[in-house]
């Protein structure tokens, strides 16, 4: 079982000054299962991150020992991303978010560990919606 975990919390859980720094820690301590990524939230991340040199770091150092996992998107996949942008035009969907539920689809994944419940609500995996953490 896997979790998606999008770049609000990444960056949440790495600046103590975040306001949702505590809510995403306390969420973190429940999860018992690998969490997962994309490169473009992954991406997003370093770039909210780039007030700090040790924070980035801390991120890779979270890829590099296993806590969190890049999953693929390959020439495969941007099809169906294309169809998920045209599809949320109207939110509309950033790229990072259309790799997240593009893996969700491929790997069976219903959870994300996001702050952005309004999009995340309105998306679906086939007819399911995503089960949102925090």
């Amino acid at each position: 079982m896997m979790i998606l975990i999008d770049a609000g919390p990444l960056v949440a859980l790495l600046h103590r000054d975040d306001q949702d720094h505590a809510r995403c820690v306390a969420a973190l301590r429940k999860v018992r299962t690998v969490l997962t990524t994309t490169w473009p939230p992954l991406t997003e991340a370093m770039y909210l991150l780039s007030f700090s040199g040790q924070a980035q770091d801390a991120l890779l150092e979270m890829v590099e020992r296993g806590a969190l996992r890049v999953l693929p998107i390959d020439e495969s996949d941007i099809p169906r991303v294309r169809v998920l942008i045209q599809k949320y035009q109207d939110l509309p969907m950033d790229l990072a978010d259309a790799t997240l539920v593009r893996v969700a689809e491929r790997e069976g994944i219903q959870e994300v560990f996001t702050l952005d419940r309004r999009n995340f609500t309105t998306y679906r995996v086939g007819r399911r919606a995503f089960t949102i953490i925090p």
